[in-house]
């Protein structure tokens, strides 16, 4: 009998659902991407409602594709696009408002007035955490101020919050459980990073009823909960967010491992074992995935708000490229860079800066730039954000690693990562399985049900497609990183100067 193991894997511009075997293979996929609403200057929205047809759409249509019978599907699991912040009728299941993305910056003032009032310290040393308006907490006390009636609704426990794993699990298992992991719990800005439950220091500092929060599970779990979809009861026992998921699925499971996701976003993990370590740099600490009945892990993560975006702006908002896959074949027809420097800050700067008043600059024109530049511009500034981040993790650490793995739609660009490799001085590993979010999700829920045995087990499975070593030399790439620095500080602040 075959046994597969289903991944949901909701992202930010898109809901898929993928089908491994136990071997760890894809059987099928299946993908709806939905709509991006921007309501305002720096606010981004979703549709929940959208998000979970969607994702039940591709969930339906795998099954199908399978033509599964009863006991086929050992386990679901579920990854996520993290901070986005959904607020739903506990009883009708039916969300009040809509979805807050994690791009959104609508609470920048509120996180400013936290910080003018002396908490940012208190806030980072029980977190993790920077006080930005990245993460859900802000983003909730923004709902329940600005929706009416909801914040006594949520202290009457009428509301239900929850980050997106937290409205799919809700929905899947048609209202039965209010659940998230720790993984994405430690990303809401609510969270003691020392004891993975929610703090009462932070409720009330931010207002948040605890009536309406989703009870903690392990990342990996078997609590006899089930998903219903196209007509089968599948067990649901995996959650972790997108990124933690990813460095899951990359078998990061050992202090100095590292992975890079390249998505809308880019992130950067680097896994430092069963104790947190404090960035000095401005990075962010947070929990990684964990088993049942295992100590809490850790890892050090920097933030890329808008890395893979960039090429998606330049197909829908400049039509300078038609699909996404022809970037590549676009930057190459440049013999370099032109002095053209792109800095994608559509939505502020994430980690090391943390400047929500940033604004996207392009820098170095002239009259001899064309499409290709700004492409291979646009491409080059997805490694250059990168490489701020393992500098600054490297730093922290106090090691040099040896290789980055990699993962997400972007790393299957040979330009990209050969030029990450060139600005990074290090081995560049992309593994023959680059849906690796959605693989860490699948091997979750097969531990969870005790498919799979161990951590090792999973090593064991990991496989290289390619290596991309470094070709420039340290000095020309120290060169590249200085000019980099200079467009980034030209990007800064520009909200701020512009209203005053």
């Amino acid at each position: 009998m075959s046994r597969w193991f289903i991944a949901l894997d909701q992202g930010t511009t898109s809901s898929r659902t993928i089908a491994f075997d136990e071997q760890g293979q894809i059987a099928h996929v299946a993908q709806r991407e939905f709509t991006q609403h921007f309501p305002a200057s720096g606010w981004v929205e979703h549709d929940a409602e959208e998000i979970w047809s969607s994702q039940l759409a591709t969930l339906e249509e795998v099954l199908l594709r399978l033509a599964a019978r009863p006991g086929d599907i050992a386990a679901l699991g579920i990854t996520n696009q993290r901070e986005t912040t959904v607020l739903w009728d506990r009883v009708t299941g039916k969300a009040i408002g809509p979805a807050i993305v994690w791009q959104d910056r609508r609470t920048a003032h509120l996180c400013a007035s936290l910080r003018r009032e002396g908490h940012e310290t208190e806030i980072t040393r029980r977190t993790g955490l920077v006080l930005d308006p990245y993460f859900s907490g802000t983003k909730l006390a923004w709902l329940l101020d600005n929706i009416e009636g909801a914040r006594l609704r949520a202290e009457r426990g009428e509301l239900c919050f929850g980050t997106i794993d937290s409205w799919l699990a809700f929905r899947l298992t048609q209202g039965q459980h209010h659940i998230t992991d720790v993984s994405n719990a430690s990303r809401t800005l609510l969270v003691n990073l020392a004891t993975g439950d929610w703090d009462d220091y932070l409720l009330e500092l931010l207002r948040i009823p605890r009536a309406c929060l989703p009870r903690i599970m392990p990342s990996s779990f078997n609590a006899d909960i089930v998903a219903h979809a196209g007509g089968e009861k599948i067990p649901l026992t995996g959650i972790g967010g997108d990124q933690q998921a990813a460095l899951f699925g990359q078998t990061c499971f050992k202090p100095g491992m590292a992975k890079n996701t390249y998505g809308t976003g880019c992130f950067m993990l680097l896994h430092t074992g069963d104790k947190p370590l404090m960035s000095q740099h401005r990075l962010l600490t947070t929990l990684a995935c964990n088993r049942a009945h295992e100590p809490l892990q850790y890892a050090l993560e920097g933030s890329v708000f808008v890395g893979g975006a960039v090429v998606q702006w330049l197909r829908d908002g400049l039509g300078i490229i038609r699909s996404s896959a022809e970037i590549e074949a676009l930057a190459k027809t440049v013999d370099d860079h032109g002095g053209v420097y792109l800095v994608p800050a559509f939505t502020g700067l994430g980690s090391p800066h943390w400047d929500p008043h940033a604004r996207g600059t392009i820098v170095g024109i002239s009259r001899g730039t064309t499409k290709g530049h700004l492409a291979r511009a646009a491409l080059e500034s997805i490694a250059f954000q990168s490489a701020e981040l393992l500098r600054a993790m490297q730093q922290d650490a106090n090691l040099a690693l040896r290789e980055l793995r990699v993962d997400g739609g972007a790393a299957n660009n040979d330009f990209l990562m050969q030029f990450q490799a060139d600005l990074l001085g290090v081995s560049v590993v992309r593994p023959a399985v680059t849906e690796t979010t959605a693989l860490g999700a699948a091997y979750l829920a097969g531990l969870g049900i005790g498919f799979w045995q161990s951590a090792d087990e999973l090593a064991d499975r990991w496989r290289v497609d390619h290596r991309f070593e470094p070709q420039m030399s340290r000095d020309a790439a120290e060169a590249r990183l200085s000019q980099w620095a200079r467009a980034i500080e030209r990007s800064k602040n520009w909200m701020d100067s512009e209203s005053s």
